[in-house]
């Protein structure tokens, strides 16, 4: 697992790659926090590099999105693809965090 974030008009974008699981949702929910506690704006998540999310993924998923809520800071992910937009859409997680088609679709609703 791999994240990488830059910063896009005013909007935190953490781009995630690879393999969401036991083994990495830790160490992918700290950087993803630790990146958005120094951000006042909004926070994306890109998954088109995600290749695979476990139940595990998911809880730091929706850990992160809690703690943008309690910032009141919007939150969106985007560009979920496969199995990966599939595991979303099987345990409703597209209906509790916000999901876009595209990185582009995300920034306008969110304010990017």
């Amino acid at each position: 697992m791999q994240v990488t974030t830059e910063s896009k008009n005013g909007v935190l974008i953490a781009e995630a790659r690879g393999r969401l699981d036991g083994t990495s949702a830790g160490d992918f929910e700290r950087a993803v926090q630790e990146a958005a506690g120094d951000c006042e704006g909004a926070l994306l998540i890109d998954c088109e590099n995600l290749s695979y999310v476990s139940s595990a993924g998911l809880r730091a998923m929706l850990l992160i999105a809690k703690a943008q809520v309690r910032r009141n800071v919007p939150f969106a992910l985007c560009s979920l693809r496969g199995p990966v937009a599939e595991v979303f859409e099987v345990s409703d997680f597209d209906r509790i965090i916000s999901t876009h088609p595209s990185r582009a679709e995300a920034l306008g609703a969110i304010g990017g």
